[in-house]
């Protein structure tokens, strides 16, 4: 602290000590911490994004402590624990079905995938806690960094009554977004209306076609002379709540990359049919195919050449935004190394000032580097590749698990680069191991098994610093937090292989083919299996991923803010961005209500708060319903179908249904000008 600074006084002075490593909050935080994480995992694997745990876990967790008249330090373990299995989620399914997706792993059913996947899950957690703990005291008490999201959950918990009030708009829209799942056509559950709304766009050598309205499973049949069938926004509560959350803008961003690839891409190669398209597909899939398989060879098209092509694009993003970032990378960086040093005892120190030793989370990270060092031997097939592979995991690990802390002291969690951070590291790896004469199936589960540990370690990292700074604000004991945390990541990690595999499998009995298939597309899993492949094995489309590479650098030429967002638009399927879409211009219409009415500040929040709680509702109600479909179609439970024909027009009804939800919801939440300020808005 320089002089003239007064020191922080936390909500709950150092000197008070009240109910907080409580058994009731730990089951609370625990149970959330499955929940939470497990939907998180079902939105990850569906749309390529997670949404942060820390709001909900926080109003959920107060609610229900309220009940019992808990402490606020109690209410911040039962958050603590609670949030932190998102995070796990997030960099399982970034990088897990990575393995399934690559063939490196020929199934993911049995102990040997459930215990492979939680070893992995399992050290990248822990040494995320770990590596966090040697830099915690350093970034929390930096006042330069703002910690957004962690204020905003600091005055969630300080506004008490008010926040438990609050959980019921969370409750209603679980409960509705739930409904309209199960109502929905996607998991032929009941089938009152269809899921996606579907356009024929035909533009192929029969000549422009008018734009007719079809439906989701049967334009796939309608021989057509043009090139392909577009679904519509998805009529899915999850990805509406997600654009709902992100905005607008970066909702438009994410679009703008279908717009490229279905509007321009794929109707452009399938004009120009020529040997060299037909070149980029497997066998069997001739772009010069008949009038009636059109629309299959679009599909062809844009999974084999136009994705490719969103590689590229992608891998330009993520290599932007680390050198946008570059100056708060190395001051993370430095801070780190400087903490390191640092010498810390527990002798007098008081409440709010203690935490584990540096000298038991370094003993602790030598045992796991030598497990880990154990495992790469193992998976690589030679001792010289799997040492190589424990140093990069280490030294890339400590260094991106520690960007990601300060990164999210920044821009919060629900921002953070994880994928940027775990496509650096894949890269690393492989060429590395490459260069050491590593190949095949062995070197592909080695990089991706580098590339699994980084992930996740990385967001738990950024997860759990957040989770210092809420403590720091409300005054709670930092080993008491750490606990909390290696509790919930060994809890997380031991069970979230299973969410993982009943949607694989769901997916599969359902006609899918799982991982990878366009309604569990797993893209950024899908972008680790093609990378770790083709650098690996020699087999990538290096003139596609170049000419990606070359339209990343245009956008970023022409000043576009997420290069990223835009590659990721056209890796996923239509459907699910224009749902996403859909959702960010309702966003858009709320915010036009506000400025219309003329709300002021304090106004304006509430409106906020209360909109992202509901979208939090109808994504959580969604990811539930998902999870408990796939689980009965994997036990043999026929659901019903009631209506055999569903309805396009009732789809539609139930689109402006979720529109109406979330801005009248918000808006006759705005309360009287003159009413005091809410808490610090959630976004």
């Amino acid at each position: 602290m320089t002089p003239g600074e007064t020191k922080h006084q936390p909500f709950v002075p150092e000197n008070v000590h009240m109910k907080e490593f409580t058994l009731r909050a730990m089951l609370i935080g625990l149970v959330m911490c499955v929940v939470l994480g497990a939907a998180n995992a079902y939105l990850g694997l569906k749309a390529g994004q997670t949404i942060a745990a820390t709001y909900p876990a926080a109003v959920i967790g107060m609610a229900i402590l309220r009940v019992f008249k808990g402490s606020i330090l109690e209410e911040n373990i039962a958050r603590t624990a609670g949030s932190i299995g998102e995070s796990v989620a997030a960099g399982a399914v970034f990088t897990i079905p990575a393995f399934v997706l690559s063939r490196a792993w020929p199934t993911f059913e049995g102990p040997g995938a459930y215990w492979k996947s939680t070893i992995l899950m399992l050290m990248g957690s822990l040494l995320g806690v770990l590596f966090v703990s040697l830099v915690r005291r350093v970034l929390v008490e930096d006042r330069d960094l703002p910690f957004p999201e962690s204020v905003a959950a600091s005055q969630i918990h300080k506004a008490g009554r008010a926040g438990a009030q609050a959980a019921k708009y969370l409750f209603y829209n679980i409960g509705l977004g739930s409904a309209i799942y199960l109502l929905s056509s996607a998991q032929n559950a009941f089938s009152l209306f269809a899921s996606d709304q579907s356009w024929v766009l035909g533009i192929g050598r029969n000549g422009p076609k008018a734009l007719g309205l079809g439906t989701g499973a049967g334009a796939a049949q309608i021989p057509v002379g043009g090139i392909t069938t577009l679904d519509g926004p998805t009529i899915s509560p999850a990805y509406v709540g997600v654009g709902y959350v992100i905005g607008y803008r970066l909702a438009a961003l994410n679009f703008s990359g279908s717009v490229l690839a279905w509007g321009l891409l794929v109707p452009l190669f399938m004009y120009f049919q020529g040997h060299q398209i037909a070149g980029f597909l497997p066998p069997g899939l001739d772009a010069a195919g008949a009038n009636d398989a059109w629309l299959k060879q679009s599909a062809a098209v844009w999974r084999y050449v136009v994705r490719p092509i969103a590689v590229g694009g992608m891998l330009v993003g993520s290599v932007y935004t680390l050198w946008r970032m570059r100056k708060n990378l190395l001051a993370g960086l430095s801070r780190a190394f400087s903490e390191m040093r640092v010498k810390h005892s527990l002798e007098g120190v008081s409440r709010t000032e203690q935490y584990m030793s540096s000298r038991v989370v370094l003993s602790l990270i030598g045992v796991i580097f030598a497990a880990m060092i154990v495992l790469y031997s193992y998976l690589s097939g030679g001792v010289l590749a799997g040492v190589v592979a424990a140093i990069v995991m280490l030294g890339v690990g400590f260094c991106f698990a520690t960007v990601s802390g300060y990164l999210v002291g920044v821009i919060g969690s629900s921002n953070n680069p994880i994928s940027g951070l775990t496509l650096s590291t894949l890269i690393i790896a492989a060429l590395l191991l490459v260069s050491l004469g590593v190949s095949g199936t062995s070197g592909v589960i080695a990089v991706l098994g580098v590339a699994a540990v980084v992930c996740v370690s990385s967001a738990v990292a950024g997860e759990l610093l957040q989770d210092f700074k809420v403590g720091y604000i409300l005054g709670g004991t930092p080993r008491l937090i750490q606990a909390a945390e290696l509790i919930a990541v060994v809890c997380a990690s031991l069970v979230m292989y299973f969410p993982l595999l009943v949607l694989h499998l769901g997916n599969i009995k359902a006609g899918g083919i799982g991982f990878g298939d366009p309604k569990l597309s797993a893209p950024q899993a899908g972008l680790m299996a093609y990378l770790a492949q083709g650098i690996v094995g020699g087999q990538m489309t290096w003139p596609l991923i170049l000419v990606g590479m070359a339209m990343g650098v245009a956008l970023i030429l022409v000043q576009v803010k997420s290069p990223m967002l835009v590659a990721i638009g056209m890796y996923l399927p239509f459907g699910t961005v224009a749902a996403i879409f859909v959702g960010g211009c309702i966003r858009a219409l709320t915010d036009w209500f506000v400025e219309k009415r003329g709300l002021n500040e304090a106004q304006r929040a509430r409106v906020e708060n209360v909109g992202v709680l509901a979208a939090s509702g109808l994504i959580a109600g969604e990811a539930l319903m998902g999870l408990l479909t796939s689980s009965l179609i994997l036990a043999n439970v026929n659901l019903p179908v009631v209506f055999k024909d569903p309805s396009y027009l009732l789809g539609l009804a139930v689109l402006a249904l979720l529109a109406f939800t979330l801005i009248q919801i918000p808006l006759s939440n705005a309360g009287r000008p003159e009413d005091p300020a809410p808490p610090t808005a959630f976004m």
